[in-house]
């Protein structure tokens, strides 16, 4: 049987790979973080190793140990890590940082990936195993968009390219033709939940992947916390792209939205 190994991140997206990857025939290795990684992790892997979040290179040894050429990363790391003093003064983490650019997602990313490759770690597609999560275009509840609605949508898909162009984020609210809400480092749900607080209900979210995603890290991830954050914002429909955003527990995620009147689609 194949190993992989995966560094976890939050959310469901390390569980579902690792299931899928294990129902592919995979050993899935996992570097949890330690307040940020589920624990429900550890009964789904093979093996898993806990780390603190500025223990970057225990990530080297411990693929290293395992004999492991194939990693993924699923999940995010919270980017409030990047203003952690203990991060910050890491000499394996400040080295990378002391050789990029800026702090965007891509770079990194970007730049780790090239740590792990120079070790001889390949960094595979993060949905290697969970292509069938990446809706295809089309209305995906019962409830569908409004005129006013698709108007917001086309207008929010322009605007949300636009700022993932510049890796500023990949979401945007939108209400009337209006950005309420532009995402950054506070993460899609702060992002709509200020945007809800703005627009005082009735807008429209949309979420998008990056004019060059790298489908190794940092690709757009929606399910039912998503929703729920709609709901509580009193936002009426979801719009994601087509075939580059990962749909996390999408049956019920589609229950849940059908019996709120929400409306996904995907473009």
């Amino acid at each position: 049987m194949q190993k992989i190994g995966l560094i976890a991140g939050r959310g469901s997206f390390p569980l579902l790979f690792s299931r899928e990857a294990k129902k592919q025939g995979h050993v899935v290795i996992a570097v949890a973080v330690r307040g940020e990684t589920s624990f429900r992790l550890s009964s789904i892997v093979d093996k898993i190793f806990w780390i603190k979040v500025w223990e970057f290179k225990k990530i080297f040894e411990i693929f290293k140990k395992e004999g492991l050429e194939e990693i993924a990363m699923a999940g995010q790391i919270h980017p409030k890590h990047l203003f952690n003093k203990r991060v910050i003064e890491n000499e394996n983490f400040a080295r990378i940082l002391s050789k990029i650019k800026d702090k965007k997602a891509d770079t990194i990313f970007g730049a780790v990936a090239q740590e792990l490759e120079s070790a001889g770690l390949k960094l595979v597609d993060s949905t290697k195993f969970l292509k069938e999560y990446l809706p295809k275009k089309g209305v995906l509840t019962r409830h569908q968009p409004t005129f006013k609605q698709w108007e917001d949508i086309y207008f929010g898909m322009e605007a949300a390219k636009y700022i993932a162009a510049f890796d500023i984020g990949q979401t945007v609210v939108v209400k009337d033709k209006a950005v309420v809400a532009v995402e950054a480092l506070e993460g899609t749900d702060a992002t709509i939940r200020r945007g809800g607080m703005i627009s005082r209900g009735g807008a429209v979210v949309v979420k998008v992947s990056k004019p060059k995603q790298d489908m190794r890290f940092d690709i757009p991830v929606v399910g039912l916390r998503t929703i729920k954050t709609l709901i509580r914002s009193k936002a009426f429909c979801l719009a994601i792209e087509a075939e580059k955003t990962l749909f996390l527990d999408r049956d019920i995620t589609l229950r849940f939205a059908n019996s709120n009147d929400i409306c996904i689609v995907s473009v």
